[in-house]
């Protein structure tokens, strides 16, 4: 042997001792932390109760011993790939995403795409759902299946992939559909989250009483076929969603079958979709033949594949920020006549002067109060934040409604100010200080300034 090979060789022992070692090491770590209760025995559960086994390398990506992503900064490797996260979010926020538990429900464009950015964003335990399987047609949409794949459960596809991005975090595969029969197993293991990427009313309106009826946070994504303009995305209320027809068929269902008005966030397009269904029946075939599932759509509808994939990168930076304890405020989707904002900035400078004599402690404009009323208030009193049943979120009227200080001993800054109607204006500008309202309405109060430390933070650069 001579000198070059010999030096090759050491090389090759030397890299591959230190890779011993710190597998080795990594295994001690693995130990010691607390893995998701049921990981050992997560395949055999799944098939045993109805859902689909992983078969080859997807079981084994199930079964691969996750360490707690809790304590990702342990673990050498996990810490430099989540790097950018910590930065953003800060190291106890990242903890907090890492130790949480997603169930994604529907693995399609949205869902997959959702699902992987979820992933790579650190969260530590993932469940995914879906019956159905890759197809080429799949292909344009979804965010990691290769030609390779089709043929594959749409879930089994992701955990495969999952296991060679994140080895570390626990995926669950399930290859079923959602049915409120099963509500109790699929929606066990008391997850942080829920989002519901499914594009059948029925299924979908189930899935959401039941995350409404055991209090789990969920976020719904409402259509993104047939559209294409990634401007009109918006995230909002269920109450407000009018501008989309699956949200707006979500919204009647839930009201009349669950009586649900409110608190379901979702997110769509305003955009009217380009066009309709396709269907590839003959002329006089009976379309039932070619439903494939019960009660689904028999048509199909033209997709291009940026839009479902903004609209799962929308629904994943949402589930984040709302794990991280840094929810995003989404901009309110409704028009104002602009002189209304002005009316509101006039009352506003009546009332400082009427109370401290001098309106020189104001500290916004007249845009800033367009801001205010917008995005931090989204139009409505702080004493009435959810819109009436009446209310559309199209067009809306402030006119009604006025700033003035929640702390009197504070100036009018952003970041101190409350849009009521003018009589609950009155009434709050009687207190001398905030004591009797901490004691008597601590939740009004806590909502209240939760709002308002939102707005310093969003708004820092003006105050």
């Amino acid at each position: 042997m001579d000198s070059r090979s010999a030096a090759l060789g050491f090389a090759a022992g030397a890299a591959l001792g230190a890779g011993a070692l710190y597998l080795y090491t990594r295994s001690q770590r693995c130990q010691q932390t607390a893995a998701p209760p049921d990981s050992a025995a997560a395949a055999q559960q799944l098939a045993s109760a109805g859902g689909a086994a992983l078969p080859g390398a997807a079981a084994a990506a199930a079964l691969h011993s996750p360490i707690d992503m809790s304590c990702f900064e342990q673990d050498e490797i996990l810490e430099e790939q989540l790097t950018r996260n910590v930065q953003f979010f800060g190291l106890e926020a990242q903890k907090r995403i890492g130790g949480s538990f997603v169930v994604v429900v529907g693995l399609g464009g949205v869902g997959s795409h959702a699902a992987h950015l979820l992933l790579r964003s650190g969260v530590g335990r993932l469940r995914l759902i879906d019956f159905d399987q890759v197809t080429l047609s799949t292909l344009n949409r979804h965010c990691l299946a290769t030609r390779a794949d089709v043929g594959t459960p749409k879930a089994t596809c992701l955990a495969q992939h999952f296991a060679d991005i994140v080895p570390e975090a626990h995926v669950e595969a399930l290859v079923e559909m959602y049915t409120p029969e099963a509500e109790e197993r699929l929606l066990g293991g008391n997850p942080d989250f829920v989002l519901d990427a499914i594009d059948n009313i029925d299924t979908k309106v189930a899935l959401l009483a039941a995350c409404k009826r055991h209090g789990i946070p969920v976020l719904a994504s409402a259509g993104a076929g047939a559209k294409a303009d990634p401007t009109r995305l918006r995230i909002l209320d269920v109450a407000e969603s009018v501008a989309d027809p699956l949200a707006r068929s979500v919204r009647h269902r839930l009201r009349r079958d669950y009586s649900i008005e409110s608190g379901v966030p979702i997110v769509l397009s305003t955009e009217r979709p380009r066009m309709g269904l396709v269907y590839h029946a003959g002329e006089g075939a009976n379309l039932l033949d070619y439903q494939v599932v019960p009660n689904f759509r028999v048509g199909t509808i033209p997709v291009l594949g940026t839009t479902p994939a903004i609209f799962g990168l929308a629904c994943a930076a949402y589930i984040l920020c709302q794990l991280a304890g840094q929810p995003i405020a989404p901009e309110p989707h409704f028009r104002v006549p602009p002189k209304q904002f002005q009316g509101i900035f006039d009352s506003l400078y009546e009332r400082e002067e009427l109370r401290f004599g001098s309106a020189d402690g104001i500290g916004v404009d007249a845009e800033e109060v367009e801001a205010l009323v917008k995005d931090v208030w989204h139009g409505y009193s702080a004493r009435a934040p959810h819109p009436p049943g009446h209310d559309k979120g199209i067009t809306r009227s402030v006119g009604h409604l006025t700033l003035t200080r929640w702390d009197p001993a504070k100036p009018a800054t952003i970041d101190n100010l409350v849009l009521l109607t003018h009589a609950e204006a009155d009434d709050h500008d009687q207190l001398q200080n905030l004591d009797d309202v901490r004691q008597q309405e601590p939740e009004l109060c806590a909502r209240v300034e939760a709002t308002l430390a939102r707005a310093k933070r969003d708004f820092w650069w003006r105050i």
